[in-house]
């Protein structure tokens, strides 16, 4: 092998090194450093219909994924929700099962009653959201005319 062959495979590795390093740094830095990035408003910030109040069992939940929220009914007429955006970092809580909502990004599980934080990393819990019940069905977000009277 020549001189010039040596350098030019020494550079070629080096820059393989260098890229490799470099996608680790941008991949794992943020990745790694534990801090809470929820994604987006978690927040309507107008009325959204979200269709029969019935859809969401007694004793359960039901995630309106699309909307990013999460409705549960914890005794017969009573509605609570929240932001479905896990608040570790942002991804949109994948399924809810009972009074468990998961977030398969990272593995955090939150209680869908309450909003709080059932398994980490996720420290936060998912912020609530108003909502109403209007002649059978679920409106959420802030009261605004369009919601009156009905």
């Amino acid at each position: 092998m020549t001189s010039d062959e040596q350098t030019s495979t020494r550079r070629t590795v080096l820059r393989g090194v260098a890229g490799v390093g470099l996608a680790a740094t941008a991949c794992g830095g943020a990745e790694d450093d534990g801090q809470e990035r929820p994604g987006g408003e978690p927040t309507p910030t107008a009325p959204v219909d979200l269709g029969p109040a019935d859809a969401v069992p007694v004793g359960g939940a039901k995630l309106y994924r699309e909307r990013k929220l999460v409705v549960s009914q914890p005794s017969r007429g009573e509605f609570k929700a929240f932001s479905a955006v896990c608040t570790h970092r942002g991804c949109v809580l994948t399924k809810v099962e009972k009074q468990e909502g998961d977030c398969t990004c990272h593995g955090s599980r939150f209680d869908v009653t309450n909003g709080e934080v059932l398994q980490g990393p996720a420290s936060v819990p998912l912020p609530s959201v108003p909502v109403t019940e209007r002649g059978g069905k679920l409106v959420a977000g802030p009261e605004g005319d369009s919601g009156r009277g009905a």
